[in-house]
């Protein structure tokens, strides 16, 4: 119906987009900041998933994985928009699962966010293994290895795209909850991905570089997939701040704060090996003035 509606606009000579005056009014830009924040925080995830995804792409693949996977994700939200209206059918129940102490009505939203839940956790949970298989490591000098961890760059950017629905649905829908006018979605999921563009390599780099921050990424990666399940099955708190869920602002929380121990840690690690060099230096050099 969106796609209908804005063509019909366009053959009738009218702005493909709608009135641009709704630009003139304070409401239009705080809806269109409030969204950008909203996909900024929601796309978190997205990108440590990227990040890990990409890793797996031969070394002179991954720059363009990454921005293409992006591109694919922007294109997904964009289509996303354009039929808001059936989104908004997407949260009706299909069927009911009643065990007595149990009851739960799925929708199609529902069961993509279970099934994606559940394909991040084995995700996560293999790529945990292939660390402490030491796979990324073995696949530097070994074909054998080499040939198991890497995939080609088709199937990394259809499992990114595939994967953003999952990530952007409930995003979409609160978009369209907050914004009234489709071209206010769209600039604010432009904006916010150029943006996860700009900064994608080196988070990407970051992570895959330091084995513990790939550890990290690999568990917010589990966890995010657990709380989908659980969304999925109706289990949720029903606290929300600007469309995010209560339970994954503490997961947010949990891993910013992880990640500052990590990175204190990693300083400490720095500045010990500095002050040991040091050490080591002065006594050579008092060995050999005596």
């Amino acid at each position: 119906m969106c796609v209908l509606e804005y063509v019909l606009r366009f053959e009738m000579g009218k702005d493909l987009f709608m009135d641009l005056s709704i630009f003139a009014t304070p409401e239009a830009w705080i809806s269109l900041l409030t969204l950008f924040f909203l996909e900024i925080v929601l796309g978190i995830d997205n990108l440590v998933f990227i990040a890990i995804t990409s890793d797996r792409l031969p070394e002179d693949k991954r720059h363009i994985g990454r921005k293409l996977g992006l591109a694919g994700a922007l294109i997904m939200r964009i289509i996303f928009l354009c039929f808001a209206s059936f989104l908004v059918h997407m949260t009706n129940p299909l069927f009911t699962l009643d065990l007595g102490f149990w009851s739960h009505g799925f929708s199609v939203r529902d069961l993509v966010l279970g099934l994606g839940g559940a394909y991040l956790i084995v995700k996560g949970i293999q790529e945990v293994r292939d660390m402490l298989r030491l796979t990324e490591v073995k696949a530097e000098t070994c074909e054998e290895h080499k040939a198991l961890h890497q995939i080609g760059l088709g199937q990394a950017i259809a499992t990114i795209m595939v994967m953003d629905v999952v990530f952007s649905i409930d995003s979409v829908i609160t978009a369209v909850g907050l914004a009234d006018h489709l071209i206010i979605m769209i600039i604010a999921v432009i904006a916010a991905v150029l943006l996860m563009m700009v900064f994608i390599d080196a988070v990407s780099n970051f992570i895959n570089s330091h084995p513990e921050m790939k550890i990290l990424a690999l568990t917010f990666i589990i966890v995010i997939g657990a709380l989908l399940v659980i969304d999925g099955f109706g289990f949720h708190s029903g606290i929300e701040v600007m469309g995010i869920g209560g339970e994954k602002l503490m997961v947010y929380f949990a891993m910013v704060f992880a990640v500052i121990l990590e990175l204190i840690q990693m300083r400490y690690n720095k500045n010990l090996a500095a002050w040991n060099k040091e050490l080591a230096e002065k006594g050579v050099q008092e060995a050999s003035e005596n």
